[in-house]
């Protein structure tokens, strides 16, 4: 591993201008030709680093993590085809999905027919250009629009990609935000697909913005560590490095893809399915956030598949606005930021910090006055006179059909130390988020302790 590098991100923008950020963001990664490893990586994490202070790392060519090896790097000048009147039908410069990522250099002349094998289309969607890799396999081709093929005509044509693989390195940036504990939340994005939008820039622009608005928060629980890699390969490598240290701190994880659209939230669990931020997110859906979980599967997905795999079974689940495998668009041109919204991403944004900042309460809690009830008009939580005319009332001052005193009273007879809050919640047929103002008041009471991730005694 190469000495990492700091790049000072200056964020800070908060409210309307967000939105606006976002889309001058958008517009300065869409152009860039991403791949595993390369100078495109490296631009990326450089824009980003301007929103974001990040230490880059890199691995270099070579290096073993687990069961594969860190390529070579990819360097593309150009790539096109053109007839035999000197007219180019195919060119890199127009889409960077017109070559196969990855792909070798070539130089040639031939027939339409010794060319056809190496270009690729999709035939149901004639005017999507489709996005195809080839890693781990040499070999060169084009990718263009079936539109694009039917107008091809039998003849001679010059095929040209000028590229390279050279030794170098595969990078990747983290910004850790310390929290009051050495647990930590694992907020992991990838930057790796060339000219798309929700199936590439949704989760770096999405997980950039999180970045800034969780750095506002006046106190922090959890610390929290945010990562931006090239898919598969680069959390692999990322969990050769840094995979242990996960296992001893590691108490929750999302990895963001797919964040643009107009669907809800859509929630893959984790491996172990009952994780705390597992059930938690169920009670958040059924309560206060438009949203749907989904068990895990190794079939298919994103970088989640890494941090489950089972020798490290970590909490990490995956979060997106799409239905799995894909949507319309997917892995094609048609992935457009008009076909995805940029609002969609600060929805996102919002909804996920909303997520965050219920989690940093559901913990367990203990009553520190569990023998018999609490005698809350000591404390200011019950009227100091009973009689009809205070019959509805939780305090002196709030008359509402004492939905607090019963909030109240619940969380101090569970709060034994072995139910998290949106347990308890629950038993109020209530959100955990309408609880947290109520349980900060206990606390400065101090009639609560906690929140701890652990179950703990009475008594401990």
């Amino acid at each position: 591993m190469r000495e990492m590098k700091s790049i000072d991100g200056s964020g800070g923008l908060t409210g309307a201008n967000e939105l606006e950020a976002m889309d001058k963001l958008f517009d300065r990664l869409f152009p860039i030709t991403r791949s595993i490893a390369g100078p495109g990586v490296r631009q990326t994490l450089a824009i980003l680093g301007e929103q974001v202070p990040l230490d880059v790392f890199g691995v270099p060519t070579g290096t073993r993590v687990f069961d594969w090896e860190i390529p070579r790097e990819w360097h593309i000048e150009e790539a096109w085809i053109r007839d035999e009147e000197g007219r180019t039908v195919v060119d890199f410069r127009n889409h960077n999905l017109h070559v196969i990522n990855f792909s070798t250099a070539v130089d040639r002349v031939m027939t339409l027919e010794e060319l056809k094998p190496h270009l690729h289309t999709i035939p149901h969607m004639p005017d999507a250009i489709p996005y195809v890799t080839s890693y781990y396999k040499e070999r060169w081709g084009f990718c263009l629009s079936h539109r694009q093929l039917e107008q091809l005509r039998p003849g001679s044509y010059h095929v040209c990609i000028r590229s390279k693989h050279v030794p170098g390195e595969l990078n990747f940036g983290q910004a850790v935000l310390p929290g009051e504990s050495e647990e930590e939340v694992l907020i992991s994005t990838y930057i790796c697909h060339p000219s798309m939008a929700n199936n590439e820039l949704s989760g770096p622009i999405t997980a950039a913005f999180l970045y800034n608005r969780l750095n506002k928060w006046e106190k922090r629980r959890f610390t929290y560590r945010f990562v931006w890699l090239p898919e598969t390969i680069g959390s692999i490598a990322y969990l050769s490095m840094f995979g242990d240290e996960l296992k001893r701190k590691l108490v929750a994880g999302l990895v963001l893809t797919c964040l643009g659209g107009e669907a809800g939230l859509h929630y893959k669990k984790s491996r172990r399915g009952n994780a705390p931020l597992d059930r938690l997110i169920e009670h958040l859906f059924a309560r206060e956030i438009p949203g749907r979980t989904v068990p895990f599967t190794p079939t298919h997905g994103s970088d989640e598949r890494q941090y489950n795999s089972p020798g490290f079974n970590l909490p990490v689940g995956q979060i997106n606005r799409t239905l799995t495998p894909g949507f319309a668009g997917y892995h094609t041109s048609l992935d457009t930021k008009e076909s995805m919204g940029i609002d969609k991403l600060l929805q996102s944004v919002n909804e996920i910090e909303r997520i965050l900042a219920a989690f940093e309460h559901d913990g367990f809690y203990i009553n520190t006055q569990p023998f018999g009830e609490v005698k809350l008009d000591r404390h200011g939580l019950y009227p100091d006179m009973n009689s009809r005319m205070t019959a509805r009332h939780s305090n002196n001052q709030l008359e509402d059909g004492r939905d607090q005193l019963k909030r109240i009273l619940t969380i101090l007879n569970y709060a034994d130390g072995e139910h998290r809050l949106h347990e308890i919640a629950d038993k109020c047929n209530s959100s955990v988020t309408n609880l947290v103002p109520l349980v900060n008041l206990l606390m400065e009471k101090g009639l609560l302790r906690g929140p701890y991730s652990e179950p703990r005694g009475l008594f401990d």
